[in-house]
């Protein structure tokens, strides 16, 4: 299945990011709320890939879920727990309903053709993400 269109603002650099600019990457998208705790942990795990991950191989980009949110600084959240990959915020759950997440964190990972190969919902581990993610870098 070929993997929805978006375009969303970077938290960080209020820039429009779309799904276009990915063409010819890998790509690992995640879908997580601030307030909920297994999208913390998830975010950490994931900040440790980003930062020990050759981004030419696989690009990772998270999006927050605003539909979803209960309030509360989004960027304080993000230098708070150290977050430094891009962080794209949903227009309230328009891309997370077109991806049909059930919950966050959903983790899902995209060829380069953008097809979805794998989605990981929220009662997923990190080690299932992994497994997958090394499928997609044969």
């Amino acid at each position: 299945m070929n993997a929805p269109t978006f375009a969303l603002e970077n938290i960080q650099t209020n820039e429009q990011w779309s799904l276009d600019q990915f063409i010819n990457h890998k790509l690992m998208i995640t879908f997580w709320a601030s307030w909920c705790p297994d999208s913390q942990k998830d975010l950490k795990q994931k900040q440790a890939l980003y930062e020990s991950t050759n981004s030419d191989e696989v690009k990772m980009i998270t999006i927050n879920v605003t539909g979803r949110e209960r309030g509360g600084d989004i960027n304080k959240f993000l230098e708070e727990n150290h977050i430094t990959f891009p962080v794209l915020a949903d227009d309230g759950t328009k891309t997370y309903d077109a991806y049909r997440c059930m919950g966050v964190p959903t983790t899902v990972l995209l060829n380069e053709h953008h097809e979805i190969i794998a989605t990981y919902h929220d009662k997923s581990t990190f080690m299932d993400i992994m497994k997958g993610l090394s499928t997609l870098l044969r």
